[in-house]
């Protein structure tokens, strides 16, 4: 519902028109209007986007797209009840089930679509006492959101991972051994690229921290980009933002490891942590 509703923003601020200018010439209160560009309601009527739709002029094929997202929002998604809880504290899940395409990069661990449950539970607990009904809560969502990978059509994932996330030791060598065999198994899979970025790179366009971009299919839905910190989240979506973080993501793949050579990498780190046990 969130995609939607800034979609219905964007559309009515590219018609140059207030939402006040945009509720009174649709014969609406300001109030309805600013709830669904606010995502505050889950039902909306096919008449009202198609009045929309006529007053800001968009195609037909924009108006169907809208349509569709209207009638995905009856359906709670799953992440609705980790929200309730605190799990989820933004949109993420929501932008990043309906991406067509998703990068990123990961400079200190792996990425959160690509941990196995046992390394979660270790990052979710960052060495402090936490109650374990929390930390599974919370271990459980991360797995749900790795299901977009393993669902029909998913969204073709590129993963780039700084070596220093291989060589840390997460939890004990056990769980170690086993994220990076899952890894190995996982970048041969269609649709997702791995690349490690080797120590030997050097410095590199992505020092200044982690990446993540989600890309949609329509043309009129435009790229985002996460940014995570420790006490908030956003989305950044102007044009701008999105193609300098797109320019660095694509300095940062340059310098990493090829696909081949990254299987290659991942296959000799495995080795060499199985010659420990």
């Amino acid at each position: 519902m969130r995609r939607l509703g800034r979609l219905l923003r964007r559309a009515r601020e590219e018609s140059n028109r207030s939402q006040t200018e945009a509720a009174k010439l649709v014969g609406w209160s300001l109030p309805k209007l600013g709830r669904l560009e606010a995502a505050e309601t889950r039902r909306i009527k096919p008449d009202d986007l198609a009045a929309l739709a006529e007053l800001y002029s968009v195609g037909a094929d924009t108006l169907a797209m809208w349509q569709e997202l209207a009638a995905q929002a009856k359906e709670r998604g799953w992440w609705a009840k980790y929200r309730k809880s605190g799990i989820f504290t933004d949109d993420l899940p929501d932008f990043e089930s309906e991406a067509s395409a998703i990068r990123t990069y990961e400079p200190q661990v792996i990425p959160g679509l690509l941990q196995i449950p046992e390394y979660a539970e270790t990052l979710l607990r960052g060495g402090q006492a936490h109650e374990d009904s929390a930390i599974a809560a919370s271990v459980d969502a991360r797995m749900k959101r790795q299901q977009i990978l393993h669902r029909h059509d998913p969204p073709s994932y590129w993963a780039v991972i700084d070596e220093a996330a291989l060589t840390r030791t997460v939890g004990s060598p056990e769980i170690m051994r086993a994220q990076i065999r899952y890894l190995v198994q996982t970048a041969t899979r269609h649709g997702v690229t791995i690349q490690i970025l080797p120590f030997s790179a050097g410095a590199h366009a992505g020092t200044t921290g982690a990446i993540l971009v989600l890309e949609y299919a329509e043309p009129v839905d435009p790229a985002l980009v996460y940014v995570e910190h420790y006490a908030a989240s956003l989305m950044l979506e102007s044009p701008e933002e999105v193609r300098r973080t797109l320019d660095i993501f694509s300095h940062v793949s340059s310098s990493a490891l090829t696909g081949d050579q990254s299987a290659e990498y991942l296959r000799a780190r495995l080795a060499t942590l199985e010659s420990e046990e």
